[in-house]
Parts: C-alpha cells; structure tokens; sequence
C-alpha cells in the first residue's frame, strides 16, 4: 500500500437537521505522483459531502479532503452509533483502493404529531372517531391516551389506551363516545372535547373534536304529542260527563211481570226457547238455575286450584309470562325475560323494563331467556368470554338465534362450564322494530339506555361489554 490515510476526529456527533465535518488526512507513501478519487459509501452517504473529490500528491507529500455529514431531521437518520466509510481509488493503482472508516452518532429527537378521524361524529347514543398518532422522530414513542370534557358530560372507552410507535410509523386509537345522559326531545347540541396524549416528562398533546349529540325524538313531535294526550284527555272527560243513559224497556217490563232476567242455565241438549206465561210470578226454575249456578261456580273453583298448583309446578318462562301480557293487552307490545346467573340457576320471568339479575353482586350471568308478543319476533346471539383472545374482547360463539312472537329465544349456556356473557344483540320486528336495552356491567355501573333505530341504519342495539375480563350482572329491556 503506497498510501497513509488518518480520519480527525474518527468519532463524530451530529444533530438531525444539523451538521458536522470530519477532515480525512493522506500521505502518498510511494515513488510516483498519483491521484486519488473519494467517494463515500454506507448508509450514511446519501448525507455526507467530501470536498475536494479527487486530490493530486507527490511521493512522500500530505493532502486533506473534508467530509461533510449532514443528515435530515426525519425517522430515517436513526438515533445512536452509525458506522460510515470512504472508498480511495488511486489513479495509477486502481487496484490499491483503501477504505478508511469512521463512527457517526446521530443524537435522538422526539416529534408527535395526532389526528382526530373524523374530527366531529355525530349520533344519539355513541360515536366513535379514531386517533391517528404519527411518531414523526428518530426513536421509539410510547405514550398513553386520554379523555375529557368541560361538565362531565361523556364517557370514554379508549383501546388501546397506551401505545408504542416505532420511528416513521403510525398508530391507531379507537374510541367510544358515550353521552352521560340522554336527550329525549329537541335539537342537537354540541359536545367539545379533549384528547390528551401523553408522554413521560413531556407536556401532553391536546387534540380536540367535537361530538354531536342528536334528541332522541324532535322537538315538533314533543309538542305534538302534548297536544294529542291534552286532547284525549278532554275527550274521555266529556263522555265520562255526558255519557247517555240507556235503559231497556223490555228488561222493565219483564220485571214488572214478574220474570226473571237471570240467564238460563246450560243444558246438555239444546232446547227451543219457551214464551213466558203471563201469570207466572217467580218459577222454581230460576231459583234451581241459580242454585246450580252456585254449585258449578264451586265446582269450577276447585278445578281451577289443581290446574293452578300443576302451572305452579311448571317452569315459568319468560315465553309464559309474556303470553299472559298478550291475554290481558292483545294489541300492546311486551318483552319478557328471565336470567341464568352463575350458582344460581334461572331467575323469575320479568317484563317491560323491570331489572332481571343481580346488579352490584358479581354474579356473571350465563344466558339469558327472551320472549315478545306484538312485534313479529325477536332475534338474539350471545357475546361471551373468549380464552383465546389475542385483542382483550370476546366472541360470538353461535350465529344468530331467532323466533316467532310467544316463543321462547335462549342466548347463552347453561352448561357447568359454560362461559361468562360479556352482552348480547337482539331486535325485534325482522329490524323494523324498535327494543331497548340497558346492562349492568362488572365494576362498573348501569349503562346508559340504548335502543336500535332501524331508519338510521342501526337494526339491532347491544347490551354489555366487549371487554375479555368483565361481564354483565343484570339487564333491563323494553319494546
């Protein structure tokens, strides 16, 4: 080798954005005048300028190039120690190239950058928008996020809730919105919010969107239906005060002739009708009618108390009790339901909003037994505890289970080792229908009441939790 090559300083510190020079020293050790050409090789290069490129020496003479190193403030200058090297070729030795090589470190920085996607949602009862958060440095980002509102007024479920970007990449955030508290009637109103994230030491980074919570019905059909119950009620008042009265003129004539209005008694064989006597004043007939009316009365008391104590034996189910509604209301809507609690077995049947289970006790349930009259049939499917979850959520083991008015629908198992339900889906109505549904969640409280709107796209509602390690205790539901 007829060349003696020395780098000053052989370690070098650049900041991103910033730049550094390292002088590259050489000494022609042979007999001849030679040229040498510097090209600069490695990751580093796309950075790094040398100056002169080619340098011409005379034997035992000393020359110097500058190299340059200039790298941008991006992911892609990665933090820490970076090797570089420059190749020199001799002009008259071409095959005599020698590669001197250095140390380059390129000093950390942080850079975050978060995006609401969309930045204003808009629903009745939840939204969900996701966080794009982009690590925009040259190191790993770990940071966590949260919610907050002026007044409390939302709810947040955040997953996940801390996350780890590698330089140049991207992460994505979901969310639930949840409103505190419904609106009934009336217009939309505004929810501001804020999304804080957060990194260790570092003021945090506030994103900020806006939810937009629509009423559940609008403000003219309030009033409309003020008008309509005001005026109902006038009208039953005025029958109620100026019903007619109507009396029978024949009935009054019977009882003036002295015969008895009391319906004949039931007769194995039909028998024509006989015309009254005009004499007769009060026939043993009707007095043995009443007496055998009596009789029967008892009689029918009697059967009714067995049939009762075997209904009695009879499991009540949620199927039973709603058929009773239907009896007594044939033109309403009704739900029933009863609940499978862990170490407890079937609760009673209940309806129309009343609470089945044990809200606060930690009771997981197991299944859930459902049954409608008025509503063309409902359709349900379990959502339950997952073992092999990779993503902390559930699954839904069974597809969708659906059934005709009065019939019993049984989501869930009842099974020793059957899995904790963590929700379930259910509409009504082949999903021109309306139900609603609210759950008690473990460690946690009632969840707000939700319902499934059919015109806005959503047919069917959700009752419960997505979370692997949390389940629902007690549900109430209504039509």
């Amino acid at each position: 080798m007829n060349l003696w090559t020395s780098l000053e300083p052989a370690s070098a510190t650049v900041d991103p954005g910033g730049s550094t020079t390292v002088r590259l020293r050489l000494r022609n050790t042979g007999d001849v005048v030679d040229e040498y050409r510097f090209e600069a090789v490695g990751p580093l290069a796309p950075w790094t300028v040398v100056e002169p490129q080619s340098l011409r020496l005379y034997p035992g003479t000393t020359g110097s190039v500058d190299l340059t190193f200039a790298p941008p403030r991006t992911p892609d200058a990665t933090a820490g120690p970076n090797p570089y090297a420059v190749r020199i070729t001799p002009t008259e030795h071409p095959e005599a190239t020698t590669v001197p090589e250095g140390n380059l470190t390129i000093t950390p920085f942080t850079e975050l950058r978060a995006e609401l996607v969309p930045s204003t949602v808009k629903g009745r009862f939840r939204g969900r928008p996701r966080l794009a958060v982009d690590n925009l440095g040259n190191t790993k980002l770990t940071a966590s996020v949260s919610g907050s509102d002026n007044g409390d007024q939302l709810s947040y479920d955040i997953h996940p809730s801390n996350v780890q970007i590698e330089p140049g990449r991207a992460a994505f955030v979901n969310m639930t919105l949840k409103p505190r508290q419904i609106i009934w009637f009336g217009s939309a109103e505004l929810r501001p919010y804020t999304l804080a994230v957060q990194r260790s030491g570092v003021t945090p980074l506030d994103v900020e969107g806006t939810y937009v919570q629509r009423g559940f019905l609008p403000r003219w059909l309030a009033g409309f239906l003020s008008v309509f119950m005001a005026l109902a009620i006038t009208f039953v008042m005025l029958w109620i005060a100026y019903k007619p009265q109507v009396r029978s003129a024949a009935a009054e004539r019977l009882q003036e002739a002295g015969i008895s209005t009391l319906p004949p008694a039931a007769s194995p064989t039909p028998e024509a009708p006989k015309a009254p006597s005009a004499d007769v004043t009060a026939p043993p007939a009707a007095t043995e009618t009443q007496q055998a009316g009596g009789a029967g009365d008892g009689a029918g008391a009697g059967g009714g108390g067995s049939e009762e104590e075997e209904t009695k034996a009879q499991e009540k189910t949620a199927a039973t009790a709603v058929q009773q509604l239907a009896a007594e209301d044939p033109s309403g809507r009704h739900i029933c339901y009863r609940v499978y609690a862990a170490g407890q077995g079937w609760t009673d049947a209940v309806c129309d909003g009343e609470t089945a289970g044990t809200a606060g006790a930690g009771t997981p349930l197991k299944a859930v037994n459902i049954a409608v009259s008025g509503t063309k049939g409902t359709s349900s499917a379990a959502f339950v505890h997952d073992p092999a979850s990779t993503d902390g959520e559930g699954h839904f083991p069974d597809p969708w289970a659906g059934v005709a008015d009065g019939i019993d629908n049984y989501v869930g198992s009842t099974d020793e080792d059957a899995p904790d339900m963590l929700g379930f889906t259910i509409n009504v109505g082949g999903g021109d229908g309306t139900v609603c549904q609210s759950a008690h969640v473990h460690n946690d409280a009632w969840l707000g009441l939700e319902c499934d709107d059919p015109g806005a796209g959503y047919d069917f509602t959700y009752a419960g939790t997505h979370d692997n390690d949390s389940w629902i205790e007690a549900v109430r539901l209504t039509v």
